[in-house]
């Protein structure tokens, strides 16, 4: 290998060239020197706080403002995000219009919600705020033309919130929507031992897989979450009781079907609850998310049991659909109404007072009006005290979309006649007088009443009383309405504590670990961050470790090199430094 130079260097002074100027030229030189006075422009150099160059801009400054749609699995997503951002020293706000970003985090289940994510956007852009897209929308189409030149986090990358959010504070345009795997094998997605902040400090949301088995004609978020992939029990059951160790009083699991949980893995959803249960104290309670009728169906006895535990929800959300096996053999729903009506037969029989929620799609492509009649009958049959009515959008990129259409006034009709049938009959009527035992976790939207939930996760009203909230209390019902009951605690009643210890307040962040405990807060500098500690020792160290030639011999100019290292690290830091990454 050729030297760096053609001979070696005795001693320092001989890279002074016989034209370079002595000492004492250059103390004779000086004296010519007349100081000049630097006329400068005030306003021209001045540099205003409020609008700082790109390259200095401190990430980790800034209020960040968050909005979910759809499901609770999108929720704990973001719940997720927003804690990562927080423990890195963003401060999350509830006010848009003080914001500096906005983080928007999709659902694509229907086109309303892809309408109102469009138009936030389109808002956020005219206020000249900063945005990133999060969700199922960007994550199955991220080509669409309004979603051009704007960051994506995409729905298996939410551990990465914070890089894509510093990035695009800077300027620029970030997209991650890869996959998590584990050689070769996908993953149910980011740890769940991140940080977060819980929108409830009282509810924990576990996501326990994400992506489905099916592949229904007319979803849209198969095309965002995809196949099953499960997470192991093991870090299940951890998250579980981390979140009681943090004053949790009651346990969502959730996924785009909890039924299928497992299958991937070797397990399944039975075996999973019951060590679940072992872990949740006295007075918490645990809620499943729900469950397709294919996948539950070989684990009713297992399941009736698991529902009639006095720390779980007798409580189950099975997706119907439709009630025309011709309508559901279109959809690939693969199953047929027989296969419904066993599972919820089976478990009104088993589990005594079960509350059922199902779900409904008026007007679905091909559906005729004995189909829908076939529908009607089934509501009219089961009564279901919770139902979510759906008149059908036909999704970009779906097989339903080519399908023939139901003309628009057709299903508009039959959503409302429907409706109608539901709104006809009150499932809790009979309930008044009864004494129950109810867990409060939330306030009312009208902030009149405290919000609480009996065995059957039937929705019950209590005073607004700061005592009761987080505590499992005996109330008489007084009162029935639709969707509620009104009760008065009992006063001789025993009251129970779920939580194991003080529930975090809202707004503060849960799970913090050490890696996120040493992250930079606002006003703090880059050493608070670990990474950034890691960058500056790897840069000290590599000028360190450049040695001169004149320095290979030991000479005693060593003092000079490290001192030039340190200065050009500072000089690195001065101009490069504001882009470490986090």
């Amino acid at each position: 290998m050729p030297a760096a130079c053609d001979s070696v260097l005795e001693d320092i002074e001989d890279i002074v060239s016989a034209e370079d100027l002595k000492p004492h030229d250059r103390q004779f030189v000086r004296k010519n020197v007349f100081p000049k006075v630097r006329k400068r422009n005030s306003q021209k150099n001045i540099q205003t706080d409020d609008d700082p160059p790109s390259d200095s801009i401190i990430p980790g400054a800034q209020k960040i403002w968050i909005r979910t749609w759809g499901c609770s699995h999108n929720n704990s997503d973001g719940e997720y995000m927003a804690g990562q951002l927080a423990a890195y020293g963003y401060k999350i706000t509830d006010n848009s219009a003080e914001a500096d970003l906005w983080l928007l985090n999709s659902c694509t289940v229907k086109n309303p919600a892809e309408d109102h994510f469009r138009n936030s956007i389109k808002k956020a852009q005219e206020g000249k705020k900063k945005v990133v897209l999060a969700g199922c929308v960007p994550q199955a189409q991220p080509r669409q033309d309004y979603l051009k030149g704007l960051s994506i986090i995409g729905v298996q990358q939410i551990d990465r919130v914070v890089e894509v959010v510093e990035e695009t504070i800077k300027g620029h345009s970030v997209r991650l929507l890869g996959q998590k795997k584990d050689n070769g094998k996908r993953l149910g997605g980011a740890r769940l031992d991140l940080p977060k902040i819980r929108k409830n400090p009282l509810i924990e949301i576990i996501s326990i897989n994400t992506g489905c088995l099916n592949a229904c004609t007319y979803c849209k978020t198969k095309h965002a979450r995809g196949d099953l992939a499960s997470y192991p029990i093991e870090e299940l059951v951890d998250r579980a009781k981390q979140s009681f160790q943090e004053g949790v009083c009651e346990i969502w699991l959730t996924s785009e079907d909890t039924g299928a949980y497992g299958r991937d893995i070797g397990t399944d959803l039975p075996t999973l609850l019951w060590k679940l249960v072992e872990a949740i104290p006295e007075g918490a309670m645990l809620r499943l998310g729900m469950t397709n009728p294919p996948y539950i169906l070989e684990h009713l006895e297992e399941m009736a049991k698991i529902l009639n535990h006095p720390r779980v929800y007798a409580f189950l959300h099975i997706p119907v659909q439709s009630a025309s096996d011709s309508v559901l053999m279109d959809m690939k729903r693969e199953y047929c109404v027989a296969d419904f009506k066993q599972v919820v037969d089976f478990l009104k029989e088993k589990v005594p007072g079960i509350t059922i929620a199902t779900d409904i799609i008026c007007g679905f492509p091909g559906e005729t009006d004995e189909d829908f009649q076939e529908t009607m009958k089934l509501v009219e049959q089961y009564r279901f005290p919770s139902l979510f009515i759906n008149q059908f959008y036909p999704r970009p990129g779906t097989p339903a979309a080519k399908m023939h259409q139901v003309p628009a006034a057709v299903k508009k009709q039959r959503t409302k006649d429907l409706s109608q049938l539901f709104h006809s009959y009150t499932p809790y009527d009979h309930k008044v007088g009864e004494r129950q035992r109810v867990l409060v976790t939330e306030e009312s939207f009208d902030s009149n009443y405290y919000v609480a939930h009996n065995p059957f996760y039937e929705q019950v009203l209590v005073p607004k009383d700061p005592l009761l909230m987080g505590k499992m209390v005996e109330v008489n019902i007084y009162e029935a309405g639709k969707h509620f009951m009104k009760g008065q605690p009992v006063s001789d009643a025993k009251v129970y504590t779920a939580s194991i210890s003080r529930p975090l307040a809202k707004g503060e962040v849960s799970g913090l670990t050490e890696e996120f405990r040493h992250a930079p807060r606002n006003g703090t500098s880059w050493k608070a961050h670990p990474s950034a500690e890691i960058q500056v020792k790897t840069r000290l160290s590599s000028w360190m470790a450049l040695q001169l030639p004149w320095q290979q011999e030991g000479g005693g100019l060593k003092i000079l090199s490290v001192s030039l290292a340190l200065l050009a690290v500072l000089v690195m830091f001065y101009y490069g430094g504001m882009k470490t990454e986090l």
